[in-house]
């Protein structure tokens, strides 16, 4: 999550406490809405820890989406 919090830092130009705010709401409402095991993996993803291939590429999939460097 610190590295969605950077993005928004450096990209909208706010405090680092409203941008940690903002991807936790962002983020929140994913979690709402996706099912089940998406919702893991946005977890795991997000925290750091290891998880499957379908993780891995979750988390790919949303660093290309935020213009880094990894592709689905």
């Amino acid at each position: 999550m610190n590295e969605i919090v950077q993005q928004i830092v450096q990209r909208v130009g706010i405090p680092e406490d409203k941008a940690r705010m903002a991807a936790q709401l962002v983020i929140d409402h994913l979690k709402g809405k996706l099912p089940g095991s998406i919702s893991g993996q946005l977890d795991s993803y997000l925290t750091g820890q290891p998880g499957s291939e379908a993780s891995e590429r979750l988390g790919s999939s949303i660093t290309g989406m935020m213009g880094g460097k990894k592709s689905a």
